[in-house]
């Protein structure tokens, strides 16, 4: 049997990542959070998860700042970004940062679901074209 996926969940919203890990944790996924962009970004660093979910905004440190370190790091993990902001601006930013889907709250689960099954599994460059 393969090893459980581990996906950190990163947000100041305690109620919310309860919803997400009980969730993820129904599809089999190992959950680790963390309350804001700094101890996220430490937590990539040690814990090394295979999928980040991140808010946008946060006290100490919000996502922006760890999309862009991340950047141009190899072996960063796939991130989707998470906000209750409506700004096309933030959202074509994020898409420069390299997220692999930007979502906005309030969002259905099964919407958060099928970002993740395509984080973990990306169309071919043949799926693409059809």
């Amino acid at each position: 049997m393969a090893d459980k996926k581990t996906i950190l969940i990163v947000d100041d919203d305690h109620e919310l990542i309860d919803g997400l890990r009980a969730l993820l944790e129904r599809q089999g996924f190992h959950i680790i959070q963390a309350s804001d962009g700094h101890q996220g970004k430490q937590m990539i660093y040690h814990h090394k998860p295979d999928l980040v979910i991140l808010d946008m905004m946060m006290p100490r440190m919000g996502g922006y700042p760890v999309l862009e370190h991340f950047r141009d790091k190899g072996g960063a993990p796939p991130i989707i970004m998470i906000t209750a902001n409506e700004g096309s601006r933030h959202k074509a930013y994020a898409e420069y940062l390299g997220v692999v889907d930007y979502i906005r709250k309030p969002f259905p689960m099964e919407r958060l679901l099928d970002a993740v099954n395509r984080a973990f599994n990306p169309p071919s460059e043949e799926e693409k074209t059809v």
